[in-house]
């Protein structure tokens, strides 16, 4: 129902990654410029991080709809699933590239893969893999994937592999044991949180999208507010700002203040609390006054 208090189509603020929602943010797209072009290099491994919520999946379905627009034949493979142990890769591998998977040898598998992928590349199709959540993926899983990133031609791989992880994925490829899949990592992003300026344009943009006409919903104070709480991270921008809409038509205003930005904090466990610091300051400084003698 609040929908309509604030004049909106559909809901701004939703957690699902919506490529419809897509805006161009600085460290979004200089991700984006980043991976088409180490692609474009027919790079074998290239590696995404970025903290909970940053914007990794959404940026995975992004770039798979803007590979998938391309003139040149590309046969994409996204698997989601970090929880697959070697043989489960080769056989949700296999699908992904449209082949039929009986039961047999994880040779056979890995057999008729390779020849598939031969077989694509004579056509000049290229085929890119897209490994989402891959901090979680198992040693052994990680392994094969290298392993089939060793396939090539004389001029060029046969496989191309993105990795979108979480920060947890650099320690991860730090061990010894996986040197050798770190040092074929050819390009490297970091996403960084959003500055206050990004997120004013981002809650804005999303507002647009969903049908929303006139003055600007949150005051300075508040996206200032929503902007600190949330750490400049996207998913934690959306909750707050959903929760701050809610809280808003609850109590009847047409424009979102501090007050309610306040409510919206106080609700959600994962949003930084601004206010924390000053109060710790505000109680050492009076300490410290009366310690010494210096109260007025």
């Amino acid at each position: 129902m609040y929908l309509s208090h604030f004049g909106l189509q559909e809901p701004p603020f939703a957690l699902t990654p919506n490529t419809g929602f897509y805006y161009g943010l600085p460290p979004h797209e200089e991700a984006l410029q980043v991976l088409h072009w180490a692609l474009g290099q027919g790079e074998g491994f290239i590696k995404v991080t970025g903290e909970v919520g940053t914007g990794k999946t959404l940026l995975c379905r992004k770039l798979l709809a803007e590979i998938g627009s391309e003139q040149q034949p590309v046969r994409l493979a996204w698997l989601p699933n970090p929880h697959l142990t070697p043989a489960e890769l080769r056989i949700a591998l296999a699908l992904e590239l449209g082949l039929a998977v009986q039961e047999g040898s994880e040779l056979d598998i890995t057999d008729r893969i390779h020849r598939h992928l031969i077989g694509l590349h004579q056509q000049g199709c290229r085929v890119v893999v897209l490994l989402d959540e891959a901090q979680a993926l198992p040693d052994e899983t990680l392994e094969a994937i290298r392993l089939f990133g060793n396939l090539e031609t004389e001029a060029s791989k046969l496989l191309q592999v993105v990795l979108f992880g979480q920060p947890e994925l650099d320690g991860r490829l730090a061990q010894p044991h996986l040197r050798q899949l770190r040092q074929r990592i050819g390009f490297s992003y970091a996403l960084r949180p959003l500055r206050q300026d990004e997120a004013r344009a981002y809650l804005e943009h999303r507002l647009h999208v969903s049908g929303y006409r006139g003055a600007p919903l949150w005051s300075r104070a508040a996206q200032r507010l929503l902007w600190r709480a949330s750490r400049g991270i996207p998913r934690l921008i959306n909750v707050l700002a959903q929760k701050s809409l809610m809280v808003g038509y609850g109590e009847g205003v047409r424009r979102i203040l501090p007050a309610q930005v306040w409510l919206a904090i106080r609700d959600t466990e994962d949003a930084s609390r601004p206010w924390r610091g000053r109060w710790l300051a505000l109680v050492l400084g009076l300490a410290a006054a009366l310690l010494y003698g210096i109260w007025p």
